[in-house]
């Protein structure tokens, strides 16, 4: 599976919420670094493991297949497994088997603590709902967490750069604030996205 780079380049770049292969072709051009898809979720944007595999094979070497999902039931995780994701991203306190060889990303949202066993955590209070994240709890986060810290919440090409520059997370996340419609992606946002949120990074 792509390694989690030590250093973004410069800043650490996810679309989530991809319902289209076309999509993904499009996020893999405008220079992302990982892609979502949301599985075993009650989310409109949910997608079946067909779907999941079909967009997953549009990703080159180095792009990480993420598998977005808020099952509690350790089946259903396994399934999402099997649509053959470089890494997992769980709001449920599931385990995932260390045959699994992905990467885990834990969410965590205000009053939440600190996940131990994980990868990544991403801070998301919205879950693609466009709600925006709490800097206070943000900064927080970024300031205690050994692993990298992804944000999420209500991000756009408008605001990207300067929430990075606040709260300078290892990368950030986005589902609706680059779409025309529930997981249909707009072209045209998602590369002003990825544009907006490199020339944000604090580092740069």
């Amino acid at each position: 599976m792509p390694a989690i780079p030590a250093t973004p380049r410069p800043v650490f770049v996810k679309i989530c919420g991809v319902t289209r292969p076309e999509d993904a072709s499009v996020i893999v051009a405008a220079g992302a670094d990982a892609v979502g898809v949301v599985m075993h979720s009650n989310s409109p944007r949910s997608c079946t493991p067909g779907q999941a595999r079909e967009i997953f094979r549009e990703l080159p070497r180095g792009v990480l297949r993420v598998v977005v999902t808020h099952t509690g039931s350790p089946d259903r995780l396994g399934a999402c497994l099997a649509a053959g994701p470089d890494a997992v991203q769980l709001s449920q306190p599931l385990a995932v088997p260390p045959s699994a060889d992905v990467t885990v990303i834990r969410v965590v949202s205000p009053g939440d603590p600190l996940p131990a066993d994980c990868d990544m955590v991403i801070v998301d209070a919205s879950h693609g709902r466009g709600e925006p994240f709490d800097p206070v709890f943000a900064r927080m986060i970024v300031a205690a967490s050994p692993v990298p810290v992804l944000l999420a919440g209500g991000l756009s090409p408008e605001n990207v750069g300067a929430a990075i520059r606040s709260i300078k997370p290892f990368g950030v996340d986005v589902a609706s604030g680059v779409e025309t419609a529930v997981g249909v992606k707009d072209h045209s946002r998602v590369r002003a996205f990825v544009r907006a949120a490199r020339r944000g990074d604090p580092g740069a």
